[in-house]
């Protein structure tokens, strides 16, 4: 579970129905169940016009991903560095073929590992695994992006929808007020709830949503250009220790690892 994610979540909600409890005491007037319905089925009629069924229920099916933790964080990078640093040795004691049992081990945990691996066992040049690692993970990526950008099509939809909604209940509303002004207030109350609904349902869902799935993939992008360089170098025979020099030159320099203590910790 994504604390953060839940936390910020609850919170902008919070502030919502707070804001609501301080300023009135007739909450039943923010309950509209027309306006409620135009902007969620008029959103997602929408979206399925725009967009492929697949991709848009697979789209909605994220969106509740983001309520749980991601596996890969700033940590796991160094780990991936460490990984490499290993399998180099590895190599230098038995040759390409010594990485064929990881390869197997990762195969349905990280197929895009495993598949560098492969490329690498394979004979490839170095540059050669980089050139096609690096376009697995663009069009991976392009691919992973798609369900944000549905998702932010849905919350640029979803204020038009709640504004649909004011206009066709004030025309209700004008059309039975008569000759009774005082039915223009408790009337354009209803009609612009649609409106509210619109707003709130984007900035508080879509919009964070579409944010976060967006930043995710970039993680994991970025996460995969740094195994790809580094099965490049494998593929090059390059030393550990240059390994590690030109993986840590993608990190923080609080995330850099070290072989020496690696070295030392192994020795103690």
């Amino acid at each position: 579970m994504s604390v953060a994610t839940v936390l910020g979540f609850l919170f902008g909600i919070g502030l919502f129905i707070g804001s609501i409890v301080l300023s009135t005491d007739h909450y039943l007037v923010f309950l509209e169940g027309a306006g409620f319905i135009m902007v969620i089925g008029g959103t997602l009629a929408a979206t399925f016009v725009a967009f492929e069924p697949l991709y848009v229920i697979n789209a909605l099916r994220l969106m509740v991903s983001i309520f749980f933790q991601q596996k890969t964080g700033r940590a796991i990078l160094t780990g991936e560095v460490g990984r490499m640093i290993r399998w180099g040795y590895m190599v230098q004691k038995a040759g390409l073929p010594a990485l064929e049992t990881d390869a197997r081990r990762l195969r349905q945990h990280d197929r895009f590992l495993a598949f560098g691996i492969d490329l690498v066992i394979s004979g490839y040049s170095g540059q050669e695994v980089r050139d096609i690692l690096s376009n697995t993970v663009e069009t991976t990526f392009q691919r992973n992006t798609v369900p944000a950008d549905i998702i932010r099509s849905m919350a640029n939809n979803a204020p038009a929808f709640g504004m649909i909604a004011t206009l066709v209940g004030l025309v209700i509303m004008l059309d039975h007020m008569g000759g009774d002004p005082s039915k223009i207030g408790p009337g354009m109350a209803v009609g612009l709830l649609g409106t509210l609904y619109g707003v709130t349902f984007a900035r508080i869902i879509l919009l964070p949503t579409a944010s976060k799935i967006q930043q995710r993939e970039e993680i994991t992008r970025f996460r995969n250009f740094l195994v790809a360089e580094g099965l490049a170098l494998l593929a090059e025979r390059r030393s550990p220790r240059y390994i590690q020099d030109k993986m840590n030159s993608f990190l923080d320099p609080v995330l850099h690892f070290e072989i020496d203590r690696m070295l030392h910790r192994g020795g103690a």
